[in-house]
């Protein structure tokens, strides 16, 4: 589940080196005129909730995000915000991926609780990123930059069309 998770995020590293700060905090691409530099920011926070909630053996709350700004703003910032989660990822390798937490969030009606299994908890992580990346596919289409690899935003799920 690691590997999968980190090849994924490695990804969004791969993207973030060969773009401009210009670039990557650009918000003219419509409908949502959001940039790549708040998606990463927000892959990420998800991760960092997780990593917060476990290493201070508390409920982990989706919802306190740090929403770091200068995460959205420098491309350098993003790369490292990803090695971190990374490396926190790497430590997790021996982790028991059964263990039962509590998560909590505001799904739009108010907050609710809800145990998972930490492993629950990265594939849902894990595929909040892709969808994300597909997102970010749009947007870095629209700015002329190349999609860093052919599986970028793509759930392996998903099936790829046939021309």
């Amino acid at each position: 589940m690691i590997d999968a998770i980190v090849n994924n995020l490695q990804r969004g590293v791969k993207l973030l080196q060969t773009i401009t700060d210009k670039q990557y905090t650009n918000t003219s691409i419509a409908p949502y005129n959001s940039s790549i530099g708040s998606h990463i920011r927000h892959i990420l926070d998800i991760f960092d909730c997780a990593f917060e909630g476990l290493e201070n053996g508390t409920i982990i709350d989706l919802a306190a995000r740090k929403r770091n700004e200068n995460v959205e703003l420098s491309a350098q910032e993003g790369i490292r915000y990803f090695n971190k989660i990374i490396a926190k990822l790497n430590n997790l390798r021996e982790t028991n991926f059964d263990q039962h937490i509590l998560v909590k969030d505001d799904l739009g009606t108010g907050f609710i609780t809800q145990k998972y299994t930490l492993g629950g908890l990265l594939i849902q992580a894990h595929s909040h990123a892709i969808h994300h990346f597909a997102s970010l596919g749009y947007i870095i289409t629209q700015l002329g930059i190349e999609i860093p690899d052919k599986d970028f935003g793509y759930n392996p799920t998903t099936p790829i069309p046939k021309f």
